[in-house]
Order: structure tokens, then sequence, then C-alpha cells
């Protein structure tokens, strides 16, 4: 099979190509999945690039410890194990699993959930990884509930997109904040009110929430604390990681208690509250750009870029 390969770190469209490896073979508890396209995650990127280089301690020091990139994906179930007995062969599902970036992947079943019918392949692998991101710093680190006022700082990327219709399901007054060319798309995503960052400070409005989701981590933790109410969360989870690292540190050490940095942990349960907001049409992915396998250099080259509108697609 042909699956999407980089033996050492760098830029991508300089170490990403296509090569031939083994197809995989799904042993009892497994399922083996056709995929039909796959999303580019930050995550994705810093493990391709070795950058910054502090990560390669858990990434591999000299060489990446993985070859095919990509978490994400969407496809066709092809084969199943003896012991499976939640999928079946031509069943269409999404979810979540290393080494994505492939034409097929080999998982446990409850790596995956059945996709909506109505929901297309390049749809059902933008959600994975950034959907679950979204869902688990809203409702279980920032614990929010419906009435509360809550802030998400970097609204227009991946986890930001799906933030704000998370939170407005939720039951929560939204307030997201983003570039100027992205005003529009999140307010069609639901947020109640935009902050344009090009031309307002949110930290210096005046405004109190109880709850700011940090996906951008623009703002120092001093700043970020001063709009937050008396018993408000401030959930890190994204933006530079190099300094996301030194404030999730110097958190910990001042056993400060009102910023909390976490990574999602991909589970099944998520992916079907996920899946049936899709299926309710509650919530949609908003797709930038979808580029086909031949292209997966530029696709993780433009994740670098910093400017992707929503989720970048590969097409398998």
């Amino acid at each position: 099979m042909n699956a999407i390969y980089a033996d050492r770190y760098g830029a991508p469209q300089d170490v990403l190509r296509i090569k031939e490896v083994d197809k995989p073979v799904p042993d009892d508890d497994q399922v083996l999945v056709r995929v039909r396209a796959t999303s580019v995650n930050r995550g994705d990127y810093y493990q391709l690039t070795g950058r910054p280089l502090f990560l390669r301690a858990m990434m591999g020091l000299r060489l990446p410890s993985g070859t095919i990139p990509g978490a994400d994906l969407a496809g066709e179930v092809e084969a199943v194990g003896k012991n499976v007995t939640q999928l079946q062969p031509g069943d269409a599902v999404c979810g979540a699993r290393r080494g994505a970036t492939a034409e097929y992947v080999c998982a446990k079943e409850t790596a995956f959930v059945r996709k909506p019918a109505d929901v297309t392949f390049e749809q059902a692998a933008a959600v994975p990884v950034a959907a679950t991101t979204a869902l688990q710093g809203l409702r279980d680190k920032g614990r929010l509930q419906a009435g509360q006022r809550v802030l998400i700082n970097g609204a227009s990327g991946g986890v930001g997109t799906f933030a704000v219709q998370i939170a407005k399901a939720l039951g929560a007054d939204v307030t997201a904040v983003c570039h100027t060319r992205n005003v529009e798309l999140v307010r069609g995503l639901g947020a109640h009110h935009v902050i344009d960052y090009t031309k307002e400070d949110f930290s210096k409005r005046g405004e109190r929430y109880d709850l700011v989701l940090d996906i951008a981590g623009s703002h120092s933790l001093a700043a970020t604390h001063r709009v937050l109410t008396a018993a408000g969360l401030h959930v890190l989870i994204g933006g530079p990681l190099p300094g996301i690292l030194i404030r999730a540190g110097w958190t910990k050490l001042t056993k400060g208690k009102r910023t909390i940095f976490f990574v999602a942990q991909m589970n099944q349960p998520d992916l079907i509250v996920l899946r049936d907001m899709l299926a309710s049409g509650s919530l949609r992915p908003a797709i930038d750009r979808c580029f086909p396998m031949s292209e997966a250099g530029a696709a993780y080259a433009y994740m670098g870029t910093g400017h992707a509108r929503g989720k970048i697609v590969i097409t398998i």
C-alpha cells in the first residue's frame, strides 16, 4: 500500500514522500480500515519537523519515532478480527490512530465510531483530535455550564472552530477572539460576540468570563487572569508551544489553580458525543483546504504558516 512517509526531521515539503509499505493485517481484536481522508493537527506538524528541539526527547532525538504522520482519519472497514463485535466490513467510520496518512490502518474497534451518513469522509476526518480537544477543554477541564460566559482565544483554527460550536451547544454565552479575516467565519459558527484582536485587546476591555479557553496563548497569565471572574478558570491548550510549556511549568511550580494545561485523551465515548452532534447538525467542521495525498507536504507546510481557517484535510 502507499503511505506518506518521513524518516527524518525537516521542512514538510523536503522530507515527506509517498512510499510503498506493507499493508497491515488486523489481529483478532482489530479492524482494518481503508482510509479515505485524514487531517492535519498542530501536534502532527511538531512531530514532523522536530521543532521545538526539546520535544525530541519524546519524539526521537535524532530520527522521528514514527515515520507515517497523522492521527485523524475517516474511511471504510475492510476486514475485522474474530473478536470484533461493534463493526463489520463495509461500515463507514471515523476516529484516530497514529500513522493515519496511509491507504490502510489497523486499530482496535474502540478507536472508531460509525460516520453519520450525510457527513462526508473529508468532514468526518476533520473531527477526532481537534473536536475532542475542544470538548474536553470546555466540558471536563473548564467545567463549562449553561448560562456561563466563555471567551475562546484563537477561535478560527482547528480546535477553535469546534470550541465555538460546542460551547454554544453547552448553553454558554460565547465570545470568540480572532483576526479580521475570520470574523464572519466564527460568527457563522455561532459565536455571540466576536473580538477582532487586530483592533482590540480582550484583556483590556473590562469584561469578565467564567472560562477562558486559550488556544492562541497570546497573553501572559496575569493578563488572562484579569478577565476571569472570582471562580473563573483559564484552560490553556494551544498557541506558541515553548511559551505555553514555560507558563504551564510556572503554574505547576506555584501550585496555581486558575490555569489548567492539558493534552486531550482520545476515547470512544467522546467520539460518540461528537458523532451525535455531527448527525444532529449542531457541529459542522470548518474546512479550509483539501489536499490530495500527492501534496501532503504542501498540506503540512500550510499548517506551519499558522494561518489555516479551521481544518486542513488530505484525501487518500
